[in-house]
């Protein structure tokens, strides 16, 4: 009997190896549909579902993210960029059972912002460029996502997973567009 919580504790032998491999499936079965409780981003990113990623990233920025995170001025320094940048990052951190996850690493002719290496060949990998809007450079934020985009063919960043085996139809490639607290994903 345990002394803290008063339950009951056995202590089990199995009798041979056809028992212990027959324990083994039995408990695999129970978890075979197990997912862990990711978070709602990351989520909707494992499904490839954008609208559901916006949803969330403009929800949290908009509930939580000042002014003084995300730059008052759209294109004043990099720390907009860097802000969201660690945050999203941030948000990945439950992934790494999954995927490698590197950030600011180079590949191609640049150097990608985030990359989600597989590790199981039934996932896609995922690239993601940030990019903070700059009035004198687009004329909307769906331009500054087409811009990221560009920039993640443009610089190959796709080169180090080609390398290795993956194939550029299992190759997302996300622009996330900043605006203060406005996010689109693209």
């Amino acid at each position: 009997m345990d002394g803290e919580t008063g339950d009951e504790e056995y202590g089990l032998s199995l009798t041979n190896k056809e028992v212990k491999l027959m324990f083994r499936d039995m408990i695999e079965g129970w978890f075979k549909h197990y997912s862990p409780a990711y978070n709602e981003f990351i989520k909707a990113l494992l499904l490839d579902d954008k609208r559901a990623m916006n949803y969330y990233m403009n929800k949290v920025a908009l509930a939580t993210f000042s002014c003084f995170d995300t730059g008052r001025k759209p294109s004043e320094s990099s720390e907009p960029e860097r802000f969201y940048h660690g945050f999203v990052l941030g948000l990945m951190v439950e992934l790494s059972n999954r995927y490698v996850i590197t950030s600011n690493r180079e590949s191609g002719f640049g150097r990608y912002d985030i990359m989600l290496e597989p590790k199981s060949s039934n996932d896609d990998a995922i690239i993601i460029e940030f990019k903070v809007y700059g009035l004198d450079n687009e004329k909307t934020l769906q331009d500054t996502v087409e811009s990221a985009l560009l920039q993640i063919e443009e610089k190959q960043y796709a080169s180090a997973l080609v390398a290795k085996g993956i194939p550029l139809s299992h190759i997302r490639k996300y622009g996330f567009a900043f605006e203060g607290k406005t996010v689109l994903i693209g």
